[in-house]
């Protein structure tokens, strides 16, 4: 069965014990209703015109917009412009050392491009390597081992992963549309934020996935997951 993550939800908590402390009462003990709205242009209008409440539509927006900004997609589209492909001799060897610049958020001083690389069977190399944010469109990660890698923010359209061992590994907001993932291994693996659009997901195994509500949704609408699949991930 696949685990549930439930992140941002500390947004309504930050709301709340912020203006508890600018004002001495919590959120819930404010005169209601308040009828807040916020333009793109992050102008906030409402009827009340007392100062606790400017400031309190000022809070309300600031959080709103930190809240929407940090739950759209941080996975590059499919359609977004890339880099022009590295010139570099020994690109896809750089994939053997991995990217320890800010592996969580995906930052890094120079792009990692394993972009049309073969790493086909590779059973030592990339296992525990840190690619983050990498540029794998293209690539052959066929038969390798890539347990307890960590791929946040990956650009991985159209790659091949028949077979890849990603136990224990974090590919949180991965883009892996259109690539294939036949007999892929998600044991025990952090899926959170990832796309599966049009992903080959064939005998895919999903033991103990961490993912999301939303994203689980989304994944289980893809048609080729097995039914043991299924049944692993809790789709309906």
């Amino acid at each position: 069965m696949a685990t549930i993550s439930t992140p941002l939800s500390h947004n309504t908590l930050a709301l709340r014990q912020l203006l508890t402390k600018r004002h001495g009462c919590p959120l819930h003990q404010l005169p209601l209703p308040i009828r807040i709205s916020c333009s793109s242009a992050s102008k906030c209008v409402s009827k009340e015109s007392s100062s606790p409440f400017k400031e309190l539509r000022t809070v309300a927006c600031g959080l709103l917009a930190v809240y929407a900004f940090a739950t759209a997609s941080p996975v590059i589209a499919a359609n977004q412009r890339l880099p022009p492909l590295s010139t570099e001799a020994n690109r896809c060897e750089r994939a053997f050392v991995g990217n320890t610049i800010g592996q969580a958020n995906g930052v890094y001083d120079k792009p990692l491009d394993l972009r049309f690389c073969d790493y086909t069977n590779d059973k030592s190399n990339l296992k525990g390597k840190s690619l983050a944010a990498a540029l794998m469109s293209g690539a052959k990660f066929d038969g390798a081992d890539m347990s307890e890698a960590v791929m946040s923010k990956a650009y991985a359209v159209g790659a091949s992963f028949k077979g890849t061992n990603f136990s224990n590994a974090v590919l949180d907001r991965v883009n892996f549309q259109k690539a294939n993932l036949q007999g892929a291994v998600f044991k025990n693996t952090v899926l959170s934020g990832s796309t599966f659009d049009n992903a080959q997901l064939e005998d895919a195994v999903f033991e103990d996935t961490i993912i999301g509500y939303i994203d689980l949704q989304k994944l289980c609408t893809n048609t080729t997951i097995s039914a043991e699949g299924r049944v692993d991930l809790g789709c309906r």
